[in-house]
Order: C-alpha cells, then structure tokens, then sequence
C-alpha cells in the first residue's frame, strides 16, 4: 500500500513538473515575440501536445497568450495572429475594391480616347451631328411626300391615258 502512494506521488509531482514546464515555456515564447501555438509551446517545454490539450486550464492558456499583443522592447509593440489575418483579409478586400475601380476607370479612358481618335481619324460623326440628322430626317419626310404626290399624279395621268383612249376609240367607230 505504501509502494502505491509513493507511484501516486511521483505522478503528480511528474504532472506538476510538466506543468510548470509548459507555463515557462509559454511564457518564454510571449517574452522572445515567438508565435505562440499548442505545437510551439510544446516544442519548447518538451511535452507532448496532448498535455496542454488534455488540461483545459493549460489549453486555455496558451490560446489566452495566442491572442495577447505581443511587446517587444527592440521593435515596439507586435500584433496578434488574428489581427494580422483580419488586416490581411481588409486589405485583400481593399485591392479587390480598388481594382475594379481602376478597370472601370481603365474602361472610361479607353471609351473617351478611342472617341477623340475616331473623330480625329474622320471617322466619326461631325461635331454637329444632332442637327445633321434632324436636317436628314426632314429631306426623308419630303421625299416621301414628294413620291407621294408623284404616285398621285401619275394616277391620274394614267386615268386621262384611259379616258383618252376611250375618246379616240368612239371618235374612230363615228
């Protein structure tokens, strides 16, 4: 019985030891600036990550420091792992924005460039282009109705050519 309390004690002192070994190392990792993870605390406190994830205070832990800002005292204050992923993805989006900007500005030039050398080309259509085609509408509208007139007149040409005919035809059976 008294061999069994003393493998009972050197397991918890084993478990404390190991403990204590994961809380420096973590601590160890915050003050160097390292990236602070499960695997990288583990690595450095020469545990297995099962440890820290089988110990919910231990795994709660390093994801606390995980999160934590970290000082550097050569370089100043250092962002967290998140806030980097979450610039990362504002930025991402930024580019993503300004690029459709600049392909919708790229469009504009293109259109406004391609007008200045298509008039300078003479290809376009004059400057006074909008009166041009009222003037075109107008002639199109007075030659119909000039038609018009010629479709009536030739009408009634064709019925003085048939009332014609019938004069001649009496005039020759008198």
């Amino acid at each position: 019985m008294n061999s069994g309390r003393h493998l009972t004690d050197a397991r918890h002192q084993d478990s404390e030891r190991r403990r204590t070994k994961v809380l420096a190392a973590l601590d160890q990792l915050f003050a160097s600036g390292a990236d602070i993870s499960v695997s990288a605390v583990s690595r450095a406190a020469g545990v297995h990550r099962s440890l820290i994830y089988r110990h919910p205070d231990l795994h709660a832990a390093v994801t606390a420091r995980a999160a934590e800002p970290q000082i550097n005292t050569a370089t100043g204050p250092t962002a967290s792992k998140q806030s980097l992923l979450a610039d990362i993805a504002n930025l991402t989006d930024r580019v993503r924005r300004q690029d459709t900007h600049i392909r919708h500005l790229e469009k504009r030039l293109a259109e406004a460039l391609g007008e200045q050398v298509w008039q300078r080309a003479g290809l376009g259509g004059p400057p006074d282009h909008d009166a041009l085609q009222k003037r075109i509408n107008h002639l199109e509208q007075h030659a119909t109705e000039l038609q018009q007139q010629l479709a009536d007149r030739e009408d009634d040409l064709d019925a003085a050519r048939a009332a014609n005919r019938q004069l001649i035809t009496r005039l020759n059976k008198l």
